[in-house]
């Protein structure tokens, strides 16, 4: 069993900050990367960012320079840094890990969490 826990959503107001959380526990061998996708009323999930074990990061266009991913590899805590958010940052976010739960399977799968929403708003 893997679960993936996020926190830090909320409402915000445009220009604001929030800081998003995940750690990901239970039968975990090895996380190949960890990441963040968003889904908006009416539209498909998008990629936010997503952060490798070695430290290589990968962002969508609509958040280069606003938004900043990191990962503390010990704890299997991936985060995102939004800041200057906008009104169609407002969202669900949703964490995901692709890993392993045993040193034996072939491919990495992927893990969601259950999302947190982040509004923003005057």
């Amino acid at each position: 069993q893997v679960q993936l826990v996020e926190s830090g959503g909320g409402l915000v107001q445009p220009g604001g900050s929030l800081r998003l959380s995940c750690a990901a526990s239970g039968s975990i061998f090895s996380i190949n990367a960890m990441g963040w996708y968003r889904q908006a009323p009416g539209k498909e999930r998008e990629l936010v960012a997503t952060i490798t074990t070695g430290g290589s990061t990968n962002y969508a266009d609509s958040v280069k320079g606003r938004f900043a991913i990191s990962r503390d590899n010990a704890k299997n805590t991936v985060y995102l840094q939004m800041n200057t958010l906008k009104p169609e940052d407002t969202a669900v976010y949703t964490c995901n890990a692709r890993l392993k739960t045993h040193r034996y399977l072939s491919d990495y799968l992927d893990y969601w969490g259950q999302g947190t929403q982040v509004t923003v708003s005057s």
